[in-house]
């Protein structure tokens, strides 16, 4: 990473050096989880454990790295989807380990790679384990490797900037009903503070609402049936989606 990086690492000390903790980044890149956990391991001094898909674990070699080095695969869309939550809680509540998220699921389609409208599977785990959940900006991985493709840049060395915060204020949750509105909230929070992090890196005022991809599906679906007359569109649930 250094040979291919100028990293600029922020934050650190907001990172317990031990016990279970939740960091929550969002996601611009195939090449963010290396900069993510060579910033946790040496500038966090915690191992990094990553929840992932479950087609990253079918890579050859990279899938046999994944799984010696104890990362926790999901298998979306699939009732198997589950036991990512109970391996990530298993991890965080047994191991006292670091576990990396990403709320939104996927590398942030925003035209303008800002964070996108997050999934609530990390804020139910947080509030169901009480563990902190660390916010993690980061900028730049996007030209290293654009997301869509294949096409490494790795020269000359890129600028890539990372930035944790304190913990997220979630004690207005303790105790309440992990309802879908309380989840969503939570949720919300997260992603607040994620995406004020970012808008220090960028220097750069956030967008006052973030991008739903779900939204945005909806509304392509809508106008492409409406040139199709009977055709009928439904988006997926929140309990599809999770």
């Amino acid at each position: 990473m250094t040979a291919v990086t100028k990293a600029t690492w922020e934050g650190q000390h907001h990172i317990p050096r031990e016990g279970g903790v939740i960091l929550a980044a969002n996601h611009l890149s195939l090449a963010d989880p290396l900069t993510i956990a060579h910033y946790l391991y040496v500038a966090g001094h915690r191992w990094p454990t990553f929840t992932g898909k479950d087609s990253v674990f079918r890579i050859p070699v990279v899938g046999a790295v994944a799984r010696s080095t104890g990362q926790i695969p999901v298998y979306r869309g699939s009732t198997d989807a589950i036991k990512a939550l109970r391996e990530a809680e298993k991890a965080l509540t047994v191991d006292h380990a670091s576990v990396i998220f990403y709320p939104e699921g996927t590398c942030t389609r925003d035209p303008e790679m800002w964070p996108m409208v997050a999934k609530t599977g990390l804020a139910r785990l947080a509030l169901k384990t009480g563990v902190p959940v660390i916010p993690l900006a980061h900028w730049g991985e996007q030209d290293l490797l654009p997301y869509g493709t294949a096409k490494l840049r790795p020269f000359p060395r890129k600028p890539v900037h990372l930035l944790a915060g304190p913990p997220v204020d979630l004690t207005r949750f303790a105790g309440q009903p992990a309802t879908s509105a309380v989840l969503k909230e939570a949720t919300a929070a997260i992603m607040r503070d994620i995406t004020d992090l970012q808008a220090r890196i960028r220097g750069e005022e956030p967008p006052a609402e973030l991008y739903d991809m779900r939204k945005a599906r909806e509304g392509q679906l809508t106008d492409g049936a409406a040139d199709q007359p009977g055709t009928a569109t439904r988006a997926d649930s929140d309990e599809a989606a999770e």
